[in-house]
Order: C-alpha cells, then sequence, then structure tokens
C-alpha cells in the first residue's frame, strides 16, 4: 500500500493589477494628444465665425450692436430673411443663381477636362508627355490674381469682358485635377480594360466613356467639389471681369452691400444674413459628396 501524493500548493494567484497598470506615455501617444489638440484648436478657428455668423443672422439690427456677439437674443431670422431675398427686387436671387451657374458648370467642365487630359497622359504614351504634364502642372504655383488682368485684356479684345462668359471660361481649368486625374487613372485603368475594349472593337472615346470615367469616379467627384468650392468663393475675377450688378455672383454681391452700410445700417444685417446664405450651398455639397471626395483623395496619395 503505497502513501497518497501530497497535495501540491495551490499557484499564487497572477497579480492581475500589474497587468491593468497603466503604462507610461510613449512617442507614439504624445504625438496623437498633439495632433489631436492641434486639429481642436483648428476645428474652433474655424467654426466660430461660421457659429457667430448663424447667431448674428437671428438678429435684430440694434440687438446685433447692443448685445453679446456669440450669444441669441431675440429671434428675428424670417423677418432677416424676408428682407435679404426681397431687397432690390430680389437682386440677391439673381446673385445665387449666378453663383450656381458659375460654380456647377465651371466644375464640371472642369472635370471633365481634366479627366480627359489625365486619363490620356495615364494611357498614351507620346513624345513629350512629362514635359507637357510639369508645365501644366506649374499651373498649380501661379495665384489666379496673377492671370486675372491679362485675361481682362484679352477677353475685352474678343469682346467677352462682363459677359458669363468671362467668368465660366476661365472656371473650365483646373492643373491641380488633372494632376489628381492622372494618378488616379494609372492606379485604376488598368492596361488590360483598355486592350480588351480595343479587342472587341470599341473607339477609344467610347472606351474612356464607358470604362475610363467610371473606374475614376471617385477622383472626379474630388476634382469637381474643389472647382465647385473654389468658384463659389473666388472673389478677384469677377471683379475684374464684370461690371453689370445683374452678372455679379454672391461675394462680389455681398461686398457691394457692404460698400452701403455706411449710408444704411440695415445693409450690415443683409451682409450678415446673405453670408449665412452662401455658406449653405457649400456645407450640403460636401456633406453629400464627403464620402467620394475622401476616397479620391485617399487614392491619390497612397498611390502617388
Amino acid at each position: 500500500m503505497t502513501a497518497p501524493a501530497p497535495a501540491r500548493p495551490a499557484a499564487a494567484p497572477e497579480d492581475s493589477g500589474a497587468r491593468r497598470r497603466p503604462r507610461p506615455a510613449g512617442p507614439k501617444a504624445r504625438t496623437k494628444i498633439l495632433v489631436t489638440a492641434v486639429l481642436a484648436v483648428a476645428a474652433v478657428y474655424f467654426l466660430v465665425p461660421v457659429y457667430w455668423v448663424f447667431v448674428a443672422a437671428t438678429k435684430s439690427t440694434p440687438d446685433l450692436f447692443g448685445t453679446f456677439g456669440f450669444a441669441p437674443a431675440e429671434w428675428n431670422l424670417g423677418a432677416n430673411l424676408h428682407q435679404v431675398l426681397s431687397s432690390n427686387d430680389g437682386i440677391f436671387l439673381r446673385w445665387s443663381l449666378n453663383s450656381l451657374l458659375y460654380s456647377v458648370v465651371g466644375g464640371l467642365g472642369a472635370t471633365l477636362l481634366s479627366a480627359a487630359a489625365g486619363y490620356a497622359m495615364a494611357v498614351y504614351d507620346f513624345r513629350g508627355r512629362r514635359l507637357l504634364f510639369g508645365v501644366i502642372l506649374g499651373g498649380v504655383m501661379i495665384p489666379g490674381t496673377a492671370t486675372a488682368l491679362p485675361l481682362f485684356l484679352l477677353f475685352s479684345q474678343i469682346g467677352l469682358a462682363d459677359t458669363y462668359w468671362a467668368v465660366l471660361l476661365p472656371g473650365l481649368v483646373s492643373p491641380f485635377g488633372l494632376y489628381l486625374c492622372r494618378i488616379y487613372a494609372e492606379a485604376s485603368v488598368p492596361a488590360s480594360v483598355i486592350e480588351s475594349g480595343r479587342v472587341d472593337g470599341a473607339g477609344e472615346l467610347r472606351i474612356f466613356f464607358a470604362f475610363g470615367l467610371r473606374m475614376m469616379t471617385p477622383a472626379l467627384v474630388t476634382v469637381f467639389l474643389f472647382q465647385l468650392v473654389a468658384i463659389w468663393n473666388n472673389y478677384f475675377l469677377p471683379l475684374v471681369m464684370l461690371a453689370d450688378e445683374r452678372l455679379y455672383p454672391i461675394t462680389l454681391g455681398l461686398v457691394t452691400w457692404q460698400s452701403y452700410q455706411g449710408r444704411d445700417t440695415d445693409m450690415y444685417m443683409q451682409v450678415v444674413v446673405g453670408s449665412m446664405l452662401s455658406v449653405v450651398p457649400l456645407a450640403a455639397a460636401i456633406l453629400v459628396l464627403q464620402r467620394f471626395w475622401r476616397g479620391g483623395l485617399t487614392e491619390g496619395a497612397v498611390k502617388g
């Protein structure tokens, strides 16, 4: 008969508290905190003026100058909107339609031209392709104010100054859009798809519209949104090109109203309410298209 084996001592419980002990913040954590703080400051910097505009648009003229700027006062938004939309026989609505015309038509045209040029430079191999791309890309470095006066002299000679075409035609050019479209076409349009289309008898234009444009959709939305915002916010080019008040976009019209505020203090409120209304279409466009343009920018950054 054998003696029973002595019971083994129970294992000491693990020190779970040591596992949960917080680790000291490393370089990555500190970098994340710093980046978050910088982004928070940037968000406050950009959102505070927008908040002020929306609050100020709801006040009456005496409350606008007699109360704290960021604190709401008596609600007067309806009367302010009626005053802005009915002033000067509804000229603000005409300025809004002009801005939509310049922005949407210019954005769509610039997107199509950028897509065609970027697709051609990505797919076709021809002499001087790199040089031509470098020259066009150099246009990104030239500010619009530097080309406004030469464009005005040119358009004056051919009779296009002070017309819709004087603002529409320059908006059709987007060097950044061409750059993004070329990078995206190189990454997203396989050569095998183009060769398959050619073998099936499709022409180059049909291949471009049937396959190229569809595969480049995220980049095209990005180009359209950037060009839309750029044309909508453009002020200097319409100021140089246009003399007829009926052709003004919103930016130029609001500045015209602002110049009247010395004679009529109510004009200050109209400028504030008009500024609020001018933000709404851009905010709606960004909210609707943001998932496409974020994808386009990310793809361009990775593939570039």
